[in-house]
């Protein structure tokens, strides 16, 4: 056997907490930073004007990005108002679940002394870049306008 086919596996048994502790130091800093930012959004109402700067292209062009409406989906997120998160940006709903849950992963793999791993197939990247050119394009259709901020 030569030394890339031979795969070495921790032997099973307890973590010593403190290098838990430790390697939950990044998770929970990421966590923090997005709670943060989820209530600096919830406190700071970006329906009222004068408190975020405007979309660029939605401002100079006229239109929406597939982020637009994303700081008011992520306001009623944090008020609870899952139907107005999703009618400001459905999209940014998506991503905000997939982070829970690829959080949640990371925090549960780093616990086992695992190490998360993503390795999207570049058909799934390519197949995500059509959706959310699909989803960019039908909101700024006149029949896309249920799918405007």
């Amino acid at each position: 056997m030569n030394a890339e086919t031979q795969r070495v596996t921790p032997a099973p048994g307890p973590v010593p907490q403190g290098s838990v502790a430790r390697r939950l130091l990044v998770p929970g800093g990421i966590l923090a930073a997005v709670a943060g930012a989820f209530v600096y959004v919830g406190a700071v109402d970006p329906n009222e004007p004068g408190h975020y700067p405007a979309c660029p292209l939605l401002q100079y062009a006229g239109v929406y990005c597939p982020g637009c409406g994303g700081l008011r989906s992520a306001h009623a997120v944090a008020h609870g108002d899952l139907v107005a998160a999703l009618g400001a940006n459905a999209v940014a709903v998506v991503g905000y679940l997939v982070f829970a849950v690829v959080w949640t992963v990371w925090v549960i793999r780093t616990v086992q002394g695992r190490p998360l791993r993503i390795d999207p197939r570049p058909s799934v990247l390519w197949g995500l870049g059509a959706l959310l050119l699909v989803f960019t394009v039908v909101r700024n259709l006149p029949f896309g306008g249920w799918l405007h901020p």
